[in-house]
């Protein structure tokens, strides 16, 4: 199918009912350019270490199947909020969850991998022209049991839907102009980077930078998708690319977290 943007919004950006207004708007102005646009959603803010307390208190050894049970509501919120905040906007949008989306994981609940994609049912409604909002984070096993894919969970959603829709990048919007060499709020020389190559990001990634998860990144490296992270409260703000020019490491076939 042709060309799909696929956005990415963290917990930060949808922090309080109130912000989902500013991120429909974000998203409105790309649906408005007759783009298909897929649009990937962590959890509001805190909420998924609110159910993770809540299940402490109890249950002080809950099963790890009840826990993804209980904390892939917190993404399920998420998309239908700003599904309906998009309609609010006259923008025809529609919310999935990760098992609807045809996100197929391996049966590891609270650290699950994905193992493949079919997204029919998204590619069905990108084709009737409205906003696809799927919830980050989570997913189906084969047996059927509801998954959820640990830290990081929700980037890595947001690169394996672009695979699977033969999208050649990601948009993530957080909190932060984009990736920084060292902490900007703890160092003030921190310098700004405006690109960089996945190994550059895995470096940085494993030297506890926590603007992408290296799920995601390693992911993207499999697959040649570029990743563009910008701050979702000024667009109009330098941003980070991370990609490889090196185009000659495209892999001939489709893989998934099993391959890697």
């Amino acid at each position: 199918m042709e060309d799909v943007s696929v956005l990415k919004f963290g917990g930060a950006s949808v922090a309080s009912p109130f912000d989902f207004e500013r991120v429909a708007g974000i998203i409105q102005q790309k649906a408005l350019n007759n783009q298909k646009v897929v649009v990937v959603v962590s959890a509001m803010g805190k909420t998924t270490d609110e159910l993770m307390a809540m299940a402490y208190l109890v249950n002080s050894s809950p099963s790890k199947r009840e826990l993804d049970m209980l904390v892939s509501v917190g993404e399920r919120i998420s998309i239908a909020l700003l599904a309906m905040a998009l309609q609010k906007n006259g923008i025809d949008a529609v919310s999935l969850t990760g098992s609807q989306s045809g996100i197929i994981t391996t049966n590891h609940h609270t650290e699950a991998k994905i193992i493949d994609i079919k997204p029919k049912r998204v590619k069905n409604f990108l084709n009737k022209n409205k906003v696809v909002i799927v919830a980050g984070f989570q997913g189906m096993s084969q047996e059927g049991e509801i998954t959820t894919l640990g830290r990081g969970g929700s980037d890595t959603s947001a690169v394996a839907l672009a695979i699977a829709l033969g999208s050649k990048k990601v948009e993530f919007f957080k909190d932060v102009q984009g990736v920084f060499d060292k902490d900007p709020m703890k160092f003030s020389d921190a310098k700004f980077l405006e690109k960089l190559n996945y190994d550059e990001m895995l470096e940085l990634c494993k030297n506890g930078a926590k603007v992408l998860h290296a799920r995601s990144v390693e992911l993207a490296k499999k697959n040649q998708i570029r990743l563009c992270i910008q701050s979702f409260l000024d667009q109009e703000a330098p941003y980070t690319v991370i990609e490889d020019k090196d185009l000659a490491k495209t892999q001939s076939q489709t893989l998934f977290e099993d391959s890697i």
